[in-house]
């Protein structure tokens, strides 16, 4: 493939723009070469700018449920633009949108909307530290959560496993109050938990997906929600990425642990920027201006953005065991086709399904942790990926991101898609 005019295009943007992108992972740091530039989707294709086609399993990092230029979407998002893009004030679209959430999940009887995923756990979080009146919070290694202060800490030191800045620019004053457990290995926790008698609230991705995809295991959420109610503190799930991906309801519709709070966002946008925290009434009367804790967005409930979700969701809705049926079998097939071909050619790979979600690693054993998933061979990623990309596969362009299927990629796309994995890592060995 010819990327002439991305090359180009990247150059022109890093000279205005830090590193050339406005999100880090889009400039292919750790996989190498040039990001392709988009000029459309069609479907379930990406095209760029030098006209290359690419299948799509990145699909705007998982909102694209029914892929690019959804009609019934597309529709939605006209037919509400045109009648004024933003009010600042407050639409049924909002009500509309709350209510279908409200009805899905057992946990939540009001939910706000926000303007991202970030801001959506940053706001749960101070709820949580409103309702409890306590301050510390614990995180899992791996899990992303956003970029907001108290949430890029790195692991540090001592037995009370208080975390440092990973970042320059947040104070270690912040993060100070930000405790680390490893991820499904339940005596972490246990740990943080005897090391501090302030903590708020746990927050966790139940179904992982900023690590690779990584579920957490039915007995460990088990025990963390055990932990949460015996020592007081809420437990919130990030469920940002796998709300409606992994099942309609998220993982709460395949594990039986329910959270205090929920964060979301990705599908409930139907590609517009959104997110959303929701709760039982009780959590959810302390927000203002209700209550106490305050929270505000101006542009928060954007009509344009929760058109685009109303649309998203009433399709899922109207034939959910239809589509995630599709969808899951379709990322089944998929992976498997990926192992056959790894173990043809005799490289490592482990492989993880979740709904609509999928993963995979160049590893010998099952990843279950940061660590593991760490352990795996990211050289050989790069070269798949750069392989992959040369034959038209688009592919999350981290070792540590997940792959997401839409209802637009078929079975025809599915083994081309397993006849470029063959190709790459015949190259590769």
């Amino acid at each position: 493939m010819i990327h002439t005019k991305s090359k180009e295009e990247f150059q022109r943007a890093y000279r205005v723009i830090p590193g050339g992108v406005d999100s880090p992972v889009r400039a292919f740091g750790s996989v190498g070469g040039t990001p392709p530039f988009i000029q459309r989707g069609e479907g379930a294709k990406l095209i760029d700018i030098d006209g290359n086609s690419y299948i799509d399993y990145v699909q705007s990092w998982g909102p694209l449920i029914f892929g690019h230029c959804d009609k019934d979407i597309e529709n939605a998002v006209i037919e509400t633009a045109k009648k004024g893009l933003s009010f600042g004030a407050p639409t049924t679209l909002e009500t509309d949108l709350a209510e279908m959430i409200v009805e899905l999940f057992d946990s939540i009887d009001k939910v706000r909307f926000v303007n991202s995923g970030t801001e959506a756990v940053m706001s749960a979080i101070r709820v949580a530290r409103g309702v409890t009146k306590k301050d510390d919070i614990v995180k899992f290694t791996g899990c992303y959560h956003g970029h907001s202060d108290s949430l890029l800490v790195q692991a540090g030191s001592g037995a009370a496993t208080f975390g440092s800045p990973s970042s320059p620019g947040v104070p270690a004053d912040l993060t100070k109050h930000t405790l680390l457990a490893q991820y499904n290995n339940i005596e972490s926790l246990k740990r943080c938990f005897e090391s501090s008698d302030n903590i708020a609230c746990v927050i966790i991705e139940p179904i992982a997906g900023n690590m690779g995809l990584v579920p957490a295991k039915e007995e460990f959420l088990e025990a963390v929600r055990e932990l949460c109610d015996k020592n007081g503190a809420l437990l919130i799930f990030d469920e940002v990425m796998s709300g409606f991906r992994a099942s309609l309801r998220g993982a709460q519709g395949i594990v039986s642990v329910k959270p205090d709070i929920v964060t979301l966002g990705k599908v409930i946008g139907g590609g517009m920027p959104v997110g959303a925290f929701g709760a039982n009434k009780d959590i959810m009367s302390q927000l203002s201006p209700e209550g106490p804790i305050y929270q505000a967005g101006t542009l928060s409930g954007n009509p344009v953005a929760m058109a685009a979700g109303i649309a998203s969701l009433k399709k899922l809705i109207a034939n959910e065991k239809e589509i995630y049926s599709s969808l899951n079998q379709k990322a089944k097939k998929l992976m498997s086709g990926f192992e056959e071909m790894a173990k043809k050619h005799g490289i490592d790979m482990v492989t993880e399904v979740r709904g609509s979600m999928f993963g995979y690693f160049f590893s010998s054993k099952a990843v279950n942790s940061f660590e593991d998933a760490l352990s795996s061979d990211t050289d050989i990623f790069a070269k798949f990926h750069q392989g992959m990309l040369n034959r038209g596969i688009y592919l999350a362009c981290s070792a540590f991101e997940t792959g997401f299927i839409s209802t637009v990629i078929d079975d025809d796309m599915i083994e081309e898609t397993i006849k470029a994995a063959d190709e790459t890592l015949a190259e590769i060995k």
